[in-house]
């Protein structure tokens, strides 16, 4: 009996959970990953510990190695770029980004995880020698080599969301380190005002300058950048690390199955593409968000991974025996010595899905009150939720402790649909070694439901 020929485009989370699981799943599977980059396959979530030296090496920051994939009989090609589909004789077209060499690959099942590109600033002056991405195995290398330049003083980083990392390694290597937004406050895409009023503090007091309401005109410079100008006055710098966000890796797919607008992949509730026996998953799909209840975008490694899993156990289905249960989506945010997590929806998220909905904000030390303060760190919590059936949203946790894994019970809490008061009646352990009798998530939702409280 023949095999059936699997093709998987990208080999980054969603490509390589992808292969392994088909592997794994199926016999009599014939399973190829086409990796454009000449690595494979790095986790760019790893590059600030990475810049940190805080990692076995750049070489081991990725999910596999190919001759994992190849000990199971699966095949890898990296440095090849897919180009083209022809969804008549079902096969993909790839080209060798350093010879040039096309070939032809027959698929019986196409899965697409080719992700996001970061974005790049169309600006005068953005071709300069010293312009940065934080993204990617290549520009980690040479964002290594930069922290470690003493001839590099002033570094501007545009973009204060993920940008945030940048600019704690730059500090942390001595550069003068300036950060540079449109917005009002650094992270404010991503969470509460509370929040972003700490961070703020927790930035400048770590000597990273705020050029907030900062919108970039271009660049200035005599082959290397010299300069970042802006509607406020030019900004002196030796480097610039651009994190602006991303792109979809999908101009190449245009005319052959249906896209968004904005270049996304359009998919059903199978991640069925428009086309037969083409599958999509990972940062350039919307996947079914279980709080806003419809599709968005959920750029997340965690997310791809759902998404390969469930695409692999339903991939020789004529029809799926079940559509995709949804995605919660979660992230951490952190600089310096804080560090939160957010999961769910936003406010401002939920009021955009036209959801009646409200946060309560809890913050309090995390141990009885007998614990010195040195040894007794405060810790917020708090919980988005529908003010009409009080179904939990969304939520965030922010302290310089770690207390994330709270965070992932609020994940769990609204994937499960629980309420306000499900989470304040719930039973957690407590210890005065980590806890308070009663836990930051009782309180939080205590609060909410104006409860008299006994911390």
């Amino acid at each position: 009996m023949e095999k059936r020929k699997v093709v998987i485009i990208g080999a980054s989370h969603g490509g390589h959970e992808a292969a392994f699981e088909t592997l794994n799943r199926y016999q009599n599977v014939d399973v190829t990953i086409l990796e454009q980059s000449d690595y494979v396959s790095f986790m760019s979530c790893g590059m600030k510990l990475y810049l940190e030296g805080k990692t076995t090496g750049i070489n081991d920051v990725r999910n596999f190695r190919p001759e994992q994939l190849q000990n199971k009989n699966g095949h890898i090609y990296n440095n090849t770029k897919a180009v083209s589909i022809n969804t008549f004789e079902n096969t993909v077209t790839a080209k060798n980004v350093k010879t040039g060499e096309e070939a032809k690959f027959p698929y019986d099942k196409l899965i697409i995880s080719s992700g996001v590109n970061p974005a790049k600033l169309s600006l005068p002056g953005a071709n300069l020698e010293n312009i940065d991405l934080m993204r990617g195995y290549y520009w980690a290398k040479k964002i290594d080599e930069a922290q470690k330049d003493d001839s590099i003083h002033n570094v501007a980083i545009i973009g204060a969301g993920n940008g945030i990392a940048a600019a704690e390694v730059m500090a942390k290597a001595g550069k003068n380190v300036t950060l540079i937004d449109a917005g009002k406050k650094p992270l404010e895409n991503y969470l509460n005002n509370t929040y972003t009023d700490i961070f703020e503090k927790v930035l400048t007091k770590n000597g990273v300058n705020l050029a907030m309401e900062t919108k970039v005109t271009g660049f200035s410079g005599d082959k290397k950048v010299e300069a970042v100008k802006t509607d406020n006055g030019d900004i002196k710098t030796d480097l610039v690390i651009i994190a602006v966000g991303v792109n979809p890796n999908t101009e190449w797919l245009d005319g052959t199955v249906e896209l968004y607008d904005n270049g996304y992949i359009k998919t059903d509730e199978y991640f069925r593409t428009s086309a037969p026996d083409i599958y999509a998953i990972g940062d350039a799909v919307f996947p079914f968000s279980i709080p806003a209840n419809r599709r968005v975008p959920i750029p997340s490694a965690i997310a791809a991974r759902h998404e390969a899993q469930y695409v692999v156990e339903h991939l020789f289905e004529t029809t799926p025996s079940r559509p995709f249960a949804g995605i919660v989506g979660a992230q951490v945010l952190e600089a310096f010595n804080m560090h939160a997590v957010t999961t769910g929806l936003s406010e401002k998220m939920a009021e955009r899905a036209g959801i009646n909905a409200c946060e309560v904000i809890f913050k309090d030390h995390l141990r009885p009150a007998y614990i010195p303060e040195k040894d007794n760190p405060e810790g917020y919590l708090s919980i988005v939720y529908d003010a009409d059936s009080h179904q939990i949203l969304g939520g965030s946790t922010l302290s310089s402790y770690d207390i994330t894994a709270q965070a992932n019970v609020l994940s769990l809490a609204i994937r499960e649909k629980l309420t306000l008061e499900d989470l304040a009646e719930a039973d957690f352990f407590f210890s005065p070694s980590f806890d308070k009798q009663w836990n930051l998530i009782n309180l939080a939702a205590q609060k909410a439901l104006n409860y008299d409280q006994i911390v």
